[in-house]
């Protein structure tokens, strides 16, 4: 074996070595959670404080939120006191014209639903914060809201929870 060979392969050698010894899990999910300092979080039941109320929602967001952490984190929950906690309440649950046709009528409604969320990283307070989240989806106006409302909140609890985690583990 030539000189250039071994050069090469203690090159990958050592290569293999740095990438195992890294503490900071990166996964193709985004989140880049260093396991050596946080192995836990905690995440409260937001409730709903907005004007109008649907109880489905409230339910299948805290789920989904639930679910994202526990199936693309090695994160423990907990019930209190995480290494990371996420709080918040739904604070926009609303519907508005979007499309106007020519008969003055709305073509297109607009079904918007906003979260307030706190995080604290109780291993770097620096990454704390306390932001709102938004996501909307549109619907033909001559079908009813309670019609599409259930398909309609998925595609945006969805969108919402993608955003928390992002901004909360992955830090995009």
């Amino acid at each position: 074996m030539g000189l250039k060979c071994k050069f090469r392969l203690l090159a990958c050698v050592l290569l293999c070595q740095l990438v195992t010894a890294c503490t900071i899990s990166y996964r193709f999910n985004g989140a880049s959670i260093n396991y050596d300092l946080v192995s836990t979080i905690s995440i409260d039941n937001f409730p709903i404080q907005s004007a109008y109320v649907y109880p489905p929602l409230g339910i299948t967001f805290n789920e989904k939120l639930l679910d994202i952490y526990t199936q693309q984190t090695r994160l423990n929950l907990v019930d209190t006191g995480g290494d990371m906690d996420i709080s918040g309440e739904i604070i926009e649950y609303s519907q508005r014209n979007k499309a106007v046709q020519a008969d003055g009528l709305a073509s297109m409604v607009t079904l918007t639903v906003r979260v307030n969320v706190r995080f604290v990283n109780n291993t770097n307070h620096a990454e704390d914060f306390e932001q709102q989240f938004s996501a909307s989806a549109d619907y033909d106006s001559t079908r009813q809201l309670v019609d599409v409302q259930d398909e309609l909140i998925d595609e945006i609890v969805d969108d919402l929870v993608d955003q928390i985690f992002n901004a909360t583990v992955a830090r995009w």
